[in-house]
């Protein structure tokens, strides 16, 4: 195990050649010593004291803590790609954010409306899937692409002018900053689709129908004078008034050359009439425009964070992953057309690629996307600076594919009209006469440049095994983990919360501000680790009702709530949160022991209340382990696992107006 810092290791063992092995093994092996400071590791040595935070500050070495934040994100993107949720999708960004740009409070509000406005707004347009889980899968495939394949490797390393381990690093931050922000604009692009499909329920087009336009948009894209100030620091001086002027500027840098001869003034009024003019852009409106300059805008005027120009390259790799360079700059369904090559712009090839190939597991919104035929899953194969992606579909829908396969051929015999369609199977299955390869890899290849990474597209049937496990009957509208956290976490240290629970008072004692801001800060103090746990534990409540029969909503719906659990109930959500508990940790690198103090017990990272003589080597910890374990130890202990459990029911009802109910 790779994790230097850390004194029980506990391998892990992934498939090398999969998606979820080559991305995690990116990070494990790949990235070490990822955000370590020489000088913060001198200091401590010199004055003897800690500067890493753990439970508390100055509890271990600062770059311990930097290890134990990277493995978070191991353990956060593997959780992820075995389940897909959007609630472990969550994780993933608040890591990244809270390990390269800062104080996620700050960000929170643009990465969680993409997921609310998805979830509540797209069922209103004809075709529309999830992008919120769709980036950390699109971040996943670019980990393992980089890991597996050296020749992108060596482009990106020679763009760049770094090696190995630094290289490593550098591509962690920039092309997680490229890919898990790409379709943060959406929320701009959901309304003018809305508006559109409005029109489109009659299969009517929607140019001959009013649409949605942007207007004093001047102010939204105007740089500060601050932030003008040190743009002039990074190009000799040269001013930039607005965002648009900026990505005009960098694409023509990138871009001025053949084949593209990009002409800046050209396109910068391609961007002032982005937002302002769609039926000059075919009726569509570009997210990835708005994406890069509200990155641009927070990351920069709203939160300060140092500017250097590879920042920006992952900004224009945002701004041309949609529809800009396709049908801009490139004009790929035109003759002519060159694909983009890896060695002008690295990260914009990787993000264009891996934004074509994520096309599984997608929750569909947009009423012609339910019905559609999509892939539930995808299994990838890294070898021999090669991709081969076999597309999986659910095995119980074989009797439409068999239906498409059969009018397909008859369509073949008397070729009349257009062919017909299985979106997006038949793009994946039928093969072009001119290459033999099918039409979605062809498009993949008329936009990036695959001379030298070859991709073969498959496709396969499977059971589909998520169908039972992957969703609870507990479901809210709203993205709360953060806000439940806090809360989850802060009552550990009041004295108040024991007593606003005898006294029936939890609402009023959660929403005290005196408490609300001890609270945030409280939390804001943790460690990455602490606050995950915090997180882990709010998520773990919807199938621990699952378990007991119950679920919450805020529907209002014919059965029974519940307004305290019973003993029963109790017992169950303990067991279920000790094993989760533990498992948390043996993740994390905990083992079983008695320090003296709470400061070694974060040093060295052993805790009393895990299983003796279990040293993480066997990996999953079952219920009967846990159950074990559970009795063994002292009520107060015990009281641990059910405590917050029973805060969460109070906490549902304030932040997303959710009750529980029982289904019996």
């Amino acid at each position: 195990m790779s994790y230097t810092m850390l004194n029980n290791k506990r391998e892990k063992k992934y498939e090398k050649s999969t998606l979820a092995g080559a991305a995690l093994k990116f990070i494990e092996e790949n990235c070490q010593d990822l955000r370590f400071d020489v000088q913060k590791d001198a200091e401590e040595k010199k004055s003897g004291k800690y500067l890493g935070t753990s439970l508390e500050a100055g509890q271990i070495p600062y770059n311990m803590e930097n290890d134990i934040d990277r493995l978070c994100l191991e353990n956060a993107l593997s959780r992820f790609l075995e389940s897909g949720k959007k609630e472990d999708a969550f994780d993933v960004y608040f890591c990244y954010l809270e390990m390269f740009i800062g104080d996620y409070e700050k960000t929170r509000r643009m990465i969680e409306l993409l997921s609310e406005f998805e979830a509540n707004g797209s069922s209103l347009l004809m075709k529309h899937r999830d992008h919120y889980s769709h980036s950390v899968y699109v971040f996943a495939l670019g980990l393992g692409i980089y890991r597996t394949n050296e020749i992108y490797r060596a482009q990106y390393e020679k763009y760049y002018q770094l090696s190995g381990q630094a290289a490593a690093c550098h591509f962690l931050q920039f092309w997680g900053m490229s890919a898990l922000f790409h379709d943060i604009g959406y929320p701009f692009e959901l309304p003018f689709e809305q508006v559109a499909s409005y029109f489109e329920v009659g299969g009517k087009k929607r140019k001959d129908f009013p649409f949605v336009a942007y207007q004093d948009i001047d102010g939204f894209v105007q740089i500060s004078a601050e932030v003008q100030e040190e743009l002039k620091g990074l190009f000799e001086g040269r001013c930039f008034g607005t965002t648009n002027q900026l990505f005009a500027y960098l694409l023509t840098e990138k871009l001025g050359k053949e084949p593209y001869c990009v002409k800046e003034e050209e396109i910068l009024k391609v961007l002032r009439d982005k937002p302002t003019k769609p039926d000059q852009f075919g009726h569509f409106m570009d997210h990835a425009y708005f994406s890069a300059t509200v990155l641009f805008k927070k990351l920069f005027e709203e939160m300060n964070c140092p500017l250097q120009k590879e920042h920006l390259d992952a900004l224009t790799a945002i701004l041309m992953h949609n529809s800009l360079y396709k049908f801009s700059i490139a004009f790929y369904k035109e003759e002519g057309n060159v694909p983009f090559k890896a060695e002008l712009h690295p990260l914009a090839y990787l993000l264009m690629l891996c934004d074509e190939l994520q096309c599984w597991d997608r929750t569909a919104y947009g009423r012609n996307s339910k019905t559609e035929l999509h892939p539930m899953d995808c299994k990838f194969v890294f070898s021999d600076n090669q991709i081969r992606a076999t597309y999986l579909y659910d095995e119980k829908e074989i009797a439409k594919i068999n239906q498409f396969k059969d009018d397909y051929i008859q369509w073949l015999q008397n070729p009349v009209g257009e062919a017909p369609k299985l979106k997006a199977y038949s793009s994946m299955f039928l093969k072009t006469e001119e290459n033999h390869i099918s039409p979605f890899q062809a498009d993949i290849e008329r936009i990036v440049d695959l001379t030298d990474i070859k991709l073969i597209v498959e496709t396969g049937l499977v059971e589909n095994k998520n169908a039972k496990s992957r969703r609870y009957l507990s479901d809210s509208n709203f993205l709360n983990l953060y806000n439940f956290a806090i809360v989850l976490n802060g009552r550990w240290n009041s004295a108040g919360w024991k007593w606003a629970k005898e006294m029936g008072q939890e609402e009023q004692f959660i929403l005290d501000a005196e408490n609300e801001k001890k609270f945030t800060e409280d939390f804001k103090h943790l460690s990455l680790e602490y606050k995950l746990s915090n997180i882990n534990q709010a998520k773990a409540f919807a199938r621990y009702m699952n378990e007991i029969d119950c679920f919450y909503t805020d529907k209002p719906v014919d059965f029974e709530m519940v307004e305290s659990f019973t003993k029963e109930d109790l017992l169950k959500i303990g067991l279920l949160e000790h094993q989760r508990w533990l498992q948390e940790h043996y993740d994390m690198g905990w083992i079983y022991g008695e320090p003296k103090d709470k400061p070694e017990r974060e040093l060295i990272r052993q805790h009393k209340d895990m299983i003796p003589e279990f040293h993480g080597e066997e990996g999953h910890v079952s219920a009967e382990q846990a159950e074990k374990n559970y009795y063994r130890l002292d009520k107060e202990e015990q009281d641990k696992d059910t405590e917050p459990m029973e805060c969460m029911l109070a906490m549902l009802k304030m932040f997303g107006g959710l009750r529980i109910y029982r289904l019996k």
